[in-house]
């Protein structure tokens, strides 16, 4: 009998042991082993309940990561039938009719566009209640955007924009990066010289060293860059289509890589260059 009770005990052990094993901004399964006395033996037999989720909507992108990744969780935090303007036409999407969508994060980096450096900081904004996540597509010239929408503490898919990138300026940034991305002889023409340069110190993880680079060394130091289409998280910040300045910030998934390449022209008219390169990876 005691070698009962000391088996009941040490699985008792184990299952706090494992309760203990919990990560923050993940799903969660629960499961209880239930011990019942059948004559002289021990069943054991195990209850499933539902995945508890913590702390996944307190920041967007807290919320955006889970969204992407767990199927089940998708499907529960969009608003059925979803109201999809497609090209000029309102239509609405069924939950039977929907297909996983893991918008940017199958990729190793996804990329962020601000006029103004100041506007960093709306990034993990706990006070936020609409964020619009967007595709840019280059050569096409046209935006798919997302909608969402935080309400009673929980973000929701709301609504699907697809149609054109209205512009009517002479060389819009939009234009430029697209052949700046795809053609190195345009790309060494829109290259200011010398090019600012910003990286980790690496006698100094708390520091950084600025200094320039030649064209040489910029292809030699440059990321690769999207070529077909941006990806960008609109958080509130001013993202003018006639901006004279544009920051394209490349931030790792999981990973610790961070560049950050700073565009400006002096009018409408005049052209686009790159005069500032950040590597700031970790």
């Amino acid at each position: 009998m005691n070698k009962v009770v000391v088996g009941i005990v040490s699985l008792l052990l184990v299952a706090s042991c494992s309760e203990k094993k919990v990560k923050d901004d993940s799903l969660i399964t629960s499961s209880v082993d239930l011990i019942v006395n059948e004559g002289d033996s021990l069943v054991i037999e195990e209850e499933s309940f539902e995945p508890v989720r913590i702390e996944i909507d307190e920041t967007f992108d807290d919320f955006i990561y889970n969204f992407t990744s767990d199927k089940t969780l998708q499907i529960e935090r969009i608003n059925f039938p979803l109201a999809y303007y497609n090209n000029g036409e309102n239509t609405t999407i069924e939950e039977s009719d929907w297909l996983h969508d893991d918008l940017f994060t199958a990729n190793e980096y996804y990329t962020l566009l601000f006029d103004k450096e100041d506007d960093f900081e709306l990034i993990g904004d706990t006070s936020l209640t609409a964020v619009q996540v967007e595709w840019i597509y280059l050569k096409e010239l046209m935006m798919r955007k997302y909608f969402f929408m935080k309400n009673r503490g929980e973000w929701r898919l709301d609504s699907l924009d697809y149609r054109p990138i209205m512009n009517r300026e002479k060389e819009s940034f939009i234009d430029f990066f697209a052949e700046f991305t795809v053609d190195s002889t345009y790309q060494a023409s829109r290259i200011a010289d010398p090019l600012i340069f910003v990286t980790a110190d690496p006698d100094d993880d708390f520091s950084v060293l600025q200094t320039s680079l030649d064209l040489n060394q910029w292809y030699a130091f440059k990321p690769d860059l999207p070529k077909d289409k941006l990806s960008n998280i609109d958080y509130g910040q001013q993202n003018r289509l006639n901006s004279n300045k544009k920051i394209l910030t490349l931030k790792g998934i999981s990973n610790g890589f961070l560049n950050i390449l700073y565009f400006r022209r002096k009018s409408k008219d005049s052209p686009w260059l790159l005069y500032k390169f950040e590597d700031v990876s970790i």
